[in-house]
């Protein structure tokens, strides 16, 4: 009799690869069901006329535990940023960049005058004060807004209107800073300790590499195949796809949180969206834009709400006649306006940041219109996030709205939702 226990998988993005190569590991025989034709749910890339165009502007923070243990991020070739921005006016750009790691900016980082020498003291003891914390202490701590705690350290009006709601309006989609102070002091963390990235195949390799993983651990990986519907009793699970039907001794579903709530009916799973939209454009090859390789933040508004120099970070991003660049738009606003407002919008900007450059050259590329590219956080949210065992019977849950939005929440969610699996069989 054969003892080997069964897992169906529902979606192929980080978090389902995460689990499906956990299990198969342990000796599950594991199936996925993917319902596109490409693993990696939000995490995809596409190719056209030699650029390579991730789905939204992303990026991947090395210092994030779960990268570092399921990832081998040699293999990725990872071409880094260096730290910091480049904060943008009309007619003016400061550089603000952290003098420990990137010694380079030492100068350019003192003499920033959008930014009081209190401010960058009160960082480094930020700084100090998230590097003692792991990310339990950080999201089971109280909770507010991140505006409100970065004026409760004593942060000026300036610090936070000019660097902070920018850079983290990019990395929360969030410009008020409404959003949960503990994904500021997380990130916060994981950018004073490691690198932002981007593999020089696109981001598309992360999740490629999670799949070649798990194909090698023995699970199987079905593409164009939607799952329908789950169920789940006190003895296994029956996951019905378009392909066939499964009765399985455990399911996971890992997909979207609105297709995950659909089919589990638990309704703690988040379903407000946070928006974003990423207009890429590019440039004849030329000049760069000063300090290439960081982000540069729109101090004055937020269309764009910063550009992004990608091909300046990863060469392989763009032909060697061009230069890449991502302009991202936060907010319902920026889903509903077209490629020419949007492309006219990032040229006028660059403008007005670079008065002695030309943008004449700028032509339109691509635009990613992401209706749910997160999960509102607003401060509590996290305390009523669902965990892995809340559907009925040997169905679990793995996805980002399980832990935080980020990437590190959807592969730890996928570990954790293969440890209570394996538990309970």
């Amino acid at each position: 009799m054969d003892d080997t226990p069964t897992v169906a998988v529902a979606g192929a993005g980080l978090a389902g690869l995460v689990a499906a190569r956990r299990l198969a590991e342990a000796g599950a025989e594991v199936t996925v069901f993917e319902r596109r034709d490409e693993v990696g749910g939000r995490v995809r890339t596409r190719r056209r006329d030699g650029f390579t165009l991730d789905r939204g502007f992303q990026v991947l923070f090395t210092a994030y535990p779960a990268v570092r243990e399921e990832l081998d991020l040699r293999a990725l070739d990872l071409q880094s940023f260096s730290p910091g921005a480049v904060i943008c006016r009309p007619g003016e750009r400061s550089v603000l960049s952290d003098p420990l790691r990137d010694p380079l900016s030492l100068t350019q980082t003192l003499f920033n005058r959008e930014v009081t020498t209190t401010d960058k003291l009160r960082t480094l003891a930020l700084r100090q004060h998230v590097g003692s914390r792991d990310e339990a202490t950080v999201f089971e701590g109280s909770d507010a807004p991140i505006d409100e705690y970065l004026r409760d350290w004593g942060f000026s009006e300036s610090y936070v209107d000019h660097f902070v709601a920018p850079f983290y309006g990019g990395i929360t989609l969030d410009r008020s800073l409404s959003t949960s102070k503990r994904v500021f002091e997380y990130t916060f963390k994981a950018m004073s300790e490691g690198l932002i990235a981007l593999p020089a195949a696109g981001m598309a390799a992360v999740p490629a590499q999670l799949a070649e993983r798990a194909r090698e651990a023995g699970a199987s990986i079905g593409l164009d195949d939607p799952v329908a519907a789950v169920s789940g009793d006190d003895d296994g699970a029956t996951v019905e796809a378009e392909s066939r039907t499964l009765d399985a001794d455990a399911a996971v579903v890992a997909t979207d949180p609105r297709t995950a709530r659909r089919l589990t009916g638990v309704a703690s799973i988040p379903t407000a969206a946070r928006p974003s939209v990423t207009a890429y454009c590019s440039l004849p090859d030329g000049p760069s834009l000063d300090e290439a390789r960081k982000i540069h933040l729109n101090a004055a508004d937020d269309r764009p709400n910063a550009v992004v120099p990608l091909s300046a970070v990863a060469p392989t991003y763009a032909p060697d006649d061009r230069r890449l660049l991502a302009a991202t738009f936060l907010g319902d606003d920026a889903l509903d306006a077209d490629d020419a407002a949007l492309r006219d919008a990032t040229r006028e900007a660059l403008a007005d940041w670079f008065p002695e450059r030309r943008f004449g050259g700028l032509e339109h590329v691509h635009t990613d219109r992401i209706e749910f590219a997160q999960f509102a956080q607003p401060p509590g949210v996290h305390d009523d996030l669902p965990d892995a065992h809340d559907p009925n019977g040997r169905v679990y849950l793995a996805g980002d709205y399980t832990a935080w939005s980020s990437i590190q929440g959807a592969m730890r969610s996928g570990r954790e939702a293969a440890e209570a699996v394996l538990a309970d069989l």
